[in-house]
């Protein structure tokens, strides 16, 4: 899985990037052959001020298929990343099933012609 990770205003230590590494790869399992590409952004959006200003966004590139965007801000750094990895799985999750849906609708519209010309 080809995983980018970006951070803004602080370092991205190798325990973060393993951490964003691991919880996608969980919550991505499912569509590993329709992921193209998944890129991570890490931003303390107040910087020294502290508050609720660790920012994770997380935006998976589809083969075939819209994009797929989530962001999360929680005041500790890992929590936002299991937040927003969480989320990213069901909207996945989601998405394939509303393709696989489609492709059903659009297989049966093609063998109900076939059956059609046969009358």
């Amino acid at each position: 899985m080809n995983i980018q990770i970006h951070a803004k205003d602080f370092s991205l230590t190798e325990a973060l990037r393993a951490h964003v590494t691991r919880r996608l790869a969980y919550a991505l399992n499912h569509g590993q052959d329709v992921v193209s590409r998944t890129s991570v952004r890490l931003t303390d959006v107040n910087g020294l001020r502290g508050g609720v200003d660790k920012s994770c966004a997380i935006e998976v590139r589809m083969k075939g298929a819209a994009d797929l965007i989530v962001e999360d801000v929680q005041d500790d750094i890992y929590v936002a990343i299991d937040r927003a990895s969480e989320r990213i799985g069901r909207l996945l999750d989601r998405r394939l099933a509303q393709l696989r849906e489609h492709a059903g609708v659009a297989r049966r519209d093609r063998e109900s012609l076939v059956v059609g010309d046969s009358d």
